[in-house]
């Protein structure tokens, strides 16, 4: 019964491309950076050396910078974050909540860019 024989061959992953910007994710860059924020005032920022992710709540300056640096492969000169409070809402006749975020704004040193809003 052929059929049901296991394919022994191991299927070879590609190595992603060098300008991907998921190549680097560590362990600690996956925990902290959840996405970045592309929105027009995020935009704004990026033509200032300035980019904007949301972060966890529990990182630190220290742990956002590392992870900038060891996902993107950049040298970061600052981060700010902010805290964004949860917001109640009516939603019917019950009341809920909007979740809670905290971002941070990276500024990279002069000279470096990552490819998030660049036009091809």
């Amino acid at each position: 019964m052929a059929i049901f024989e296991k394919d022994s061959k191991k299927k070879e992953i590609a190595a992603p491309k060098t300008g991907d910007l998921s190549v680097g994710l560590s362990g600690l860059a996956n925990q902290v950076l959840l996405k970045q924020r592309l929105t027009e005032k995020a935009y704004l920022a990026g033509q200032s050396n300035q980019y904007v992710f949301e972060v966890a709540k529990t990182a630190d300056k220290g742990q956002i910078r590392r992870a900038v640096e060891a996902a993107y492969g950049v040298h970061v000169e600052g981060v700010q974050t902010v805290t964004i409070a949860p917001k109640s809402k009516n939603f019917g006749k019950s009341r809920g909540f909007t979740s809670g975020m905290k971002k941070a704004f990276v500024t990279l040193k002069k000279g470096e860019t990552l490819a998030f809003f660049k036009a091809e």
